[in-house]
């Protein structure tokens, strides 16, 4: 099985790249997102968290999706610019991917293999859902989407897989 870093990628302005070279090779928080969606908001949180960590070799990558509820109905240039216009967006996007189901991006195959802090694994149970990924590839931590970007538990996460 590939490194979870080296799986292909399309980015939202339709360049193909690898996880690996959209992250810089260092740890990142990989977030199915939406634009029409309750936990919207969460954008704002992300980029504060890219900001914050980017600096130090952290990257948010956003998947965008479309398959709860039609909450991601826009095209690529749509979600750009919501993105950038509404909430100041400056991690990467990627094009509107699949997060579940027999379509599911190889990506999201891998990631919803890991278990939650209550040990389930699975399907992704809604947008913003959360997985951090150290630099070797590895999954290390999931949250589910109502858990906030800027909550102690995902900060402490993102600490522990920055500290050398």
């Amino acid at each position: 099985m590939s490194d979870l870093l080296d799986l292909p990628v399309t980015t939202l302005q339709g360049e193909p790249t690898t996880l690996r070279a959209l992250t810089g090779g260092g740890p990142a928080l990989l977030v199915n997102v939406a634009s029409r969606c309750g936990l919207t908001p969460q954008y704002g949180g992300l980029e504060q968290l890219q900001r914050e960590y980017g600096p130090r070799g952290f990257t948010v990558v956003g998947f965008p999706c479309n398959q709860f509820m039609g909450q991601e109905p826009g095209s690529a240039e749509e979600i750009g610019t919501f993105c950038s216009a509404t909430y100041g967006v400056t991690f990467p996007l990627t094009e509107k991917t699949e997060v579940n189901g027999p379509g599911a991006h190889p990506v999201y195959q891998r990631l919803t293999a890991a278990a939650d802090a209550q040990g389930e694994a699975g399907d992704v149970q809604w947008n913003f859902e959360k997985f951090l990924v150290a630099a070797d590839g590895g999954v290390v931590a999931r949250f589910r989407p109502r858990t906030q970007p800027d909550s102690p538990e995902v900060r402490t996460a993102i600490e522990e897989v920055l500290t050398p």
